[in-house]
């Protein structure tokens, strides 16, 4: 990295003089770089300078530097890579999830993140004999099934394959489902999922998920089998999701002590 660079960079991060009565040094470094991240001086996916460039931009030893580095890549702000392409990137943000029978949109919007989806298909098909059991209705019974890829930053982060009883919502391929799919059931059907089931399995990366998903195959991926039910406890949809594992965090709750 150029002269020239480092001082955009060091501008960027807003770097100020270290002092030592304002605490642990290696914690005033890793503050400034929190900081940068959070309020989006510093981007996701963006390579921070060599360690070596970055000790000098500090006026700290590669030491120091390496503790405030390691720090936040535990925080899960940073991601720390080897090999000849290795370096120090700043982490995609998490899509969080919970057990509450939110949709993915509502809750990539409770954290701020700019979200979308893309439907990658939209088909009625018939039921197979899982489908049908996860839904309460006969095999071969007409379903729709609706694959989208959904998006945090611009970057695809999970993709949803999701069923619905034809029979329960017709019509449903005929609305915009680049949406929330849950706003759709309340306003269209005035049907709303108010609990889920999840089974979650981690699995790793085929080809295919690898491409779909914008990552290599063998990198870890996090498989989440759903069965949602409306108020009366009949399934309402049966969803099989893919999230990329570094970018996503479940968070489950218990609402009693056992």
């Amino acid at each position: 990295m150029q002269a020239d660079d480092l001082t955009v960079f060091r501008d960027r991060v807003g770097v100020i003089g270290l002092r030592e009565s304002a605490g642990l040094i290696y914690r005033q470094i890793a503050d400034a770089l929190a900081n940068a991240i959070r309020d989006g001086r510093l981007t996701p996916g963006e390579a921070l300078p060599p360690e070596r460039e970055l000790a000098k931009v500090f006026g700290v030893s590669r030491i120091t530097l390496r503790h405030a580095l390691q720090d936040l890549a535990r925080q899960g702000l940073l991601i720390r890579t080897v090999g000849r392409s290795g370096g120090t990137f700043v982490a995609e943000p998490e899509v969080e999830r919970d057990e509450k029978p939110a949709s993915s949109t509502e809750l990539v919007r409770r954290q701020q993140i700019a979200a979308g989806a893309r439907v990658v298909s939209a088909l009625q098909r018939e039921a197979s004999p899982v489908i049908a059991a996860a839904l309460g209705i006969q095999p071969g019974s007409p379903v729709y099934e609706i694959v989208r890829l959904r998006f945090a930053h611009g970057r695809a982060s999970a993709q949803e394959t999701t069923y619905y009883s034809a029979a329960r919502l017709p019509g449903l391929l005929d609305h915009r489902l680049d949406g929330s799919i849950y706003d759709l059931l309340r306003t269209q059907y005035g049907e709303a999922p108010e609990r889920a089931f999840e089974y979650l399995e981690p699995i790793v990366a085929g080809a295919e998920q690898a491409v779909t998903l914008g990552t290599d195959p063998g990198v870890p991926l996090l498989f989440v089998e759903r069965i949602a039910y409306d108020r009366s406890g009949e399934p309402i949809e049966f969803s099989r999701d893919v999230y990329r594992g570094d970018r996503t965090r479940t968070v489950i709750c218990s609402s009693e002590a056992r």
